[in-house]
């Protein structure tokens, strides 16, 4: 399973840890990442995604999982995100 978000496409950072001494040896900053169940109200079930904490706050910001994937671009998104997104997708075009 890889360290990046499937939402938002974030993934490991490198860096340096600094000693008192300024000596500097690489480091990897990781993502916050979290097993979440997202409830999609166009599909009316849960989706299990591994997301980062900042991509759980946007999804909450901008008013649940079918708003977010309806404004993510599909470059960023996870293949498993994606498919989610054309399933809610099509079953929007069913309700109109």
């Amino acid at each position: 399973m890889s360290r990046r978000c499937e939402l938002t496409g974030k993934g490991p950072m490198t860096g340096n840890n600094v000693s008192h001494a300024n000596n500097k040896t690489k480091r990897r900053f990781l993502p916050n990442l979290n097993d979440v169940t997202l409830q999609s109200e166009t599909l009316g079930r849960g989706v299990k995604l591994r997301i980062s904490a900042a991509a759980l706050r946007s999804v909450d910001h901008r008013g649940g999982l079918d708003a977010f994937l309806a404004k993510a671009k599909d470059a960023e998104l996870s293949d498993a995100a994606l498919k989610v997104k054309k399933e809610i997708a099509k079953a929007q075009a069913a309700q109109a």
